[in-house]
């Protein structure tokens, strides 16, 4: 599987985003260059929710300053790993 970047989020888990989560992300037309702030999300949200309809997946919030939104990258945990699946822009600090 190829892999356009893996960090460890706030928490110390390997978070992964793959081309083809990236190409889904971009169908957002704000998103189509905020790459490095997916990352910083994930390194620095300023708020982490678990999905109560969906126990693998949280969400990570960070406020982008530039255009006044939530920036929300979701991520689902696999045996231990962390996929991408969607980040948008949203105005508001809940799931």
């Amino acid at each position: 599987m190829t892999i356009l970047f893996e960090i460890k989020d706030k928490t110390g888990r390997q978070i992964r985003l793959t081309p083809k989560q990236w190409k889904h992300i971009q169908e957002h037309p704000e998103m189509t260059d905020k790459i490095e702030r997916i990352r910083e999300t994930l390194e620095k949200p300023d708020k982490i929710f678990q999905s109560p309809s969906e126990p693998k997946v949280h969400y990570y919030f960070k406020y982008d300053k530039t255009i006044g939104k939530y920036l929300l990258v979701a991520v689902k945990y696999l045996n231990g790993q962390g996929f991408i699946i969607t980040s948008f822009y949203s105005t508001k600090l809940a799931i």
